[in-house]
């Protein structure tokens, strides 16, 4: 379950400004405005803007982007258009008399052909199909990659000499000197065999679509089946026809089958495939298989069913066999990332792992004894940015400055000479809250997109309050090289608007546990005065909803809909429970097994540490979320009832026995395994103990949290004689969007909680 409310603005989209008559006087002109629904969901005036199509060149000077339909190419020391690559009127068609609709593009590897695509269509959430088309920039020729129809993936060898690309289950290389198409698989067939492409829960849970990978040296592919013969199938009805038509696809739910996994390797050139010894294991994962700089090897990670042993095996990519290297090992579960990183030197490796409490990073040689631990402290490593081999460098994002912020920092392969890139002076270690460490210069969230040879990177950098700001910086010391976008437009218009005030707060439970939040107060708050409290969770694992960012943690519609009901008289407040990141194992992994009972209880202990404070009614103290989150506010309604006046729950799981078995079973092993952890925290348990007003959304199109959850859970509100209003919105998914959905969805929400909080 990977749905989010990302704090990352940049596809801001907030509010409009309401036009005041010319002839209005001085006075009423510099009035404060205040936010509507339509300015948040419908007129989209507040949108920020960033860097549309933004890529770095093969020269680490130089970056392009999509100005306008034409492709620019960039000095990265100026920000300034140093010439046109491709002007929109080359990208026409044979027979069309209009450029193509370009929605992204790539470069070769000597940037003299590019791939761009058009027509994209979403299938889940990170796969889709496009039509692509190969553009020569000697020849200026535009050629459809394929006639076959649309196509997934299209991605160039590293000679660029070829594209690889899925289309019906199989995988397929097209050769661009004579544009000849071959086959590698042929036996991909739907909801049975898929080739080159992930299954629905790979892509859902190890988060990614295309299932290929190209050789360094461009000679092999190295790529996914996915037999899912034997996974039970989902079926949603379509709804619109005289007849609703089935829609039926094959997902896992928690202790099913799951699809049978193999990894092969096809030589192009010799046109034979070779299957990688995976070990005789077939129920497993294999969440990421990456190439090695060494020729000829493949790197595999294998991870258990229970998720608590993960394996990184080398394989031969001629004969298939494999050797176990590294194998890390956890008493609640192991999480996967991108942090695998092998050296050109074909000696080493980087890896990080959660051995000593905290994500740290460590390096390993080829066969995988620890050479040394590169970073340690009570802190978390988020994400590899880059790194100079030459120099020794590895660039990594990090929690050290506060669990609610992320930074740019720089360590040496012998674990010395630690920075901070962006900032000076400011001393390693600092934990202090956000709002201490804003004052110390520290602020917000920053993030990266590092340039191939690391001398410059993108940021973008938002914080509390403020919209991102997009620069390029150097890699050196992340000294600004230029500003590409602060969105100034943005924040005059902000500040024409009546928007209160965020504050992160902490505080002690009757546990001992601290926990930490955020409180948006109305911009006219008086101390003396009671407030009702409208809190948002999300709650999951890992998760935050509370960080030093522009939408304080969630996107930032969602913000400023809470700066909205600030301006009703609403303070709104966020906590992050155990069982949230950015604090450690131990915090993160309090939950294991028994997921959502400790949560609850911090959510409880929030809204009682909320009615303590002066000017909180503690009679009127809501709650909301979205899938995770709406799981936590129908426990809170029912588990917390005396605590809550009113809640609403949207796409909620009700019953962990209907989530998919990757993430699922991560946090509460199978339901063979631990049937009371699966029950004795679903809300369609504890139905006769709801109190107070409750809504309940969701939409039927959901492939990801099934609208079989809301049925189970409206089934055990009726059986118990409770009342709820309910909001159904036909063939949505999980995001719940789509011409003006958001729009009336956030109008029934503000008048529940206008209503009955």
């Amino acid at each position: 379950m990977n749905f989010r409310f990302l704090g990352l603005a940049v596809f801001l989209a907030t509010a409009s400004p309401v036009l005041l008559p010319a002839t209005a006087p001085a006075a009423v002109a510099q009035q404060k405005q205040n936010i509507t629904l339509e300015d948040i969901w419908a007129k989209g005036t507040f949108q920020a803007r960033s860097v549309p199509g933004f890529n770095w060149m093969r020269d680490g000077r130089y970056y392009s982007s999509l100005d306008n339909g034409d492709l620019v190419q960039h000095d990265v020391t100026t920000g300034q258009a140093v010439q046109t690559l491709v002007a929109a009127q080359a990208l026409t068609v044979a027979g069309s008399s209009q450029p193509l609709e370009v929605e992204g593009y790539f470069f070769n590897s000597d940037e003299k052909k590019i791939l761009f695509w058009t027509a994209e269509e979403p299938i889940y959430r990170r796969s889709s199909r496009a039509t692509f088309f190969v553009y020569d920039r000697d020849s200026k020729k535009l050629t459809p990659l394929s006639a076959g129809g649309k196509q997934s993936y299209a991605t160039f060898s590293p000679d660029g000499k070829r594209v690889a690309f899925v289309r019906d289950n199989n995988l397929f290389v097209t050769d661009l000197a004579t544009m000849q198409e071959k086959a590698v698989t042929t036996d991909g067939v739907p909801n049975k065999l898929i080739n080159g492409s992930a299954d629905w829960v790979y892509e859902e849970e190890f988060e990614f679509a295309q299932a290929f990978f190209w050789s360094p040296d461009s000679r092999q592919l190295a790529f996914y089946t996915f037999d899912e013969s034997q996974v039970p199938e989902y079926n949603m009805q379509a709804w619109g026809e005289l007849y609703p038509k089935d829609y039926r696809y094959k997902y896992p739910k928690a202790g099913e089958k799951n699809s049978v996994v193999s990894i092969s390797v096809h030589e192009v050139a010799a046109g034979r495939t070779t299957k990688m010894d995976v070990g005789p294991e077939t129920n497993q994962y294999i969440p990421r298989i990456i190439w090695t700089e060494t020729p000829n090897l493949l790197s595999i990670r294998r991870i258990n069913r229970l998720q608590n042993k993960l394996e990184i095996l080398h394989a031969d990519a001629g004969t298939g066999k494999t050797q176990v290297v590294l194998t890390d090992t956890d008493k609640a579960y192991v999480e996967v990332n991108d942090d695998l990183r092998y050296l050109s030197d074909g000696k080493q490796f980087l890896f990080s792992s959660e051995k000593d409490g905290f994500r740290h990073l460590y390096l390993y040689d080829l066969k995988g004894k620890l050479v040394r631990q590169l970073t340690k402290g009570s802190w978390e490593i988020t994400e590899i940015n880059g790194f100079d081999e030459e120099k020794g460098l590895v660039y990594y994002t990090s929690t050290e400055a506060s669990p609610l912020q992320r930074h740019l920092y720089r360590v040496d392969l012998k674990g010395k000479n630690k920075a901070m890139l962006g900032y000076t002076g400011v001393k390693m270690g600092v934990t202090s809250g956000a709002n201490t460490l804003m004052k110390l210069g520290v602020a917000g969230t920053d993030i990266i997109n590092m340039s191939p040879d690391t001398r410059y990177y993108l940021n973008y950098h938002s914080q509390n309050g403020e919209p991102t700001t997009v620069s390029v910086r150097n890699g050196k010391d992340g000294k600004v090289v230029k500003v590409l976008e602060d969105n100034a437009k943005l924040r005059q218009t902000l500040s024409q608007y009546n928007l209160g005030k965020l504050e992160f707060i902490s505080f002690k439970t009757t546990e001992g546990v601290t926990l930490n939040g955020s409180m948006l107060k109305p911009a006219d708050f008086d101390p003396s005065k009671k407030y009702p409290v409208l809190m948002y969770v999300y709650g999951g694992p890992g998760s935050q909803t509370v960080k030093d960012d522009a939408g304080a943690g969630i996107a930032f519609t969602n913000y400023m809909w809470h700066h909205m009901l600030a301006q009703q008289g609403y303070i709104v407040v966020s906590v992050d429970n155990r069982g949230t990141g950015a604090r450690g194992a131990e915090f993160k992994k309090s939950t294991y097994a028994n997921l959502g009972k400790l949560e609850t209880i911090d959510q409880g202990e929030s809204a009682k540490y909320l009615g303590t404070l002066p000017y909180v009614d503690k009679a009127r103290i809501g709650i909301w979320g979205w899938s995770f989150g709406g799981y936590m506010t129908a426990l809170a309604l029912t588990k917390n009832a005396d605590l809550f006046k009113m809640a609403i729950s949207v796409a909620p799981v009700t019953n962990w026995r209907y989530y998919d078995s990757v993430y699922t079973e991560r946090f509460l092993k199978t339901p063979q395994e631990n049937p009371g952890g699966y029950d004795d925290n679903s809300p369609v348990q504890f139905a006769q103990q709801m109190k107070g007003k409750y809504l309940l959304v969701h939409g039927t199109g959901d492939d990801n949290v099934h609208f079989q959850n809301s049925i189970a859970w409206v089934d055990a509100l009726v059986k118990a004689d409770k009342s709820y209003q309910s909001l159904y919105y036909p063939n949505r998914n999980h995001g719940i969007y789509g011409g003006n959905t958001r729009l009336h969805l956030y109008r029934q929400m503000t008048d529940f909680v206008l209503k009955n909080l």
